[in-house]
């Protein structure tokens, strides 16, 4: 028993090294400028999966999103659509597969200057579909939206600790 024991820490510590060697660590945080410390998102819908997410990630950065644009340091304007269409039909010509493209354009403007011009980032996924389990697929695809909703968050972060 204690020969696997000691074999087992001899290959942890050799994994912990090879790690420590080849530069790997943890991402943590993004860096945001200053400009970025209290943003105001406008967005028509406050409440969707990305606003959501990118509210989250923004705090994560040590930014402060405010409820009153008079108040903020950045204002980030999002508009956003999720569409869905058929991607392959049943012989009894039924929908058997969708995709799903969450599209959302961004700017950032401050104190009247242009941050960042408006850009579209868009992520696409496909999801199969069966009328005898509606609810299923329906919370199927409302899973598969968050998960889309928080990738492109992710990549507009990305852009903003660019600036």
């Amino acid at each position: 028993m204690t020969r696997c024991r000691a074999l087992a820490v001899t290959v942890t510590l050799a994994a912990a090294t090879l790690l420590a060697g080849c530069g790997f660590h943890l991402q943590g945080p993004r860096v945001l400028p200053a400009v970025m410390h209290r943003p105001y998102i406008a967005a028509s819908d406050q409440q969707s999966d990305f606003v959501q997410s990118l509210r989250r990630d923004l705090l994560a950065s040590g930014a402060y999103p405010t409820q009153d644009r008079k108040h903020a340091s950045a204002v980030i304007h999002v508009r956003q659509s999720v569409k869905r269409r058929v991607l392959s039909v049943s012989a009894a010509d039924r929908p058997t597969e969708y995709r799903v493209t969450y599209t959302v354009r961004f700017s950032v403007e401050a104190a009247g200057k242009t941050l960042l011009p408006r850009q579209t980032v868009t992520t696409k996924r496909s999801y199969t579909f069966n009328e005898s389990l509606v609810l299923a697929d329906e919370h199927e695809r409302t899973i598969l939206t968050g998960a889309m909703g928080r990738e492109l968050a992710d990549i507009v972060m990305r852009r903003l600790a660019a600036l």
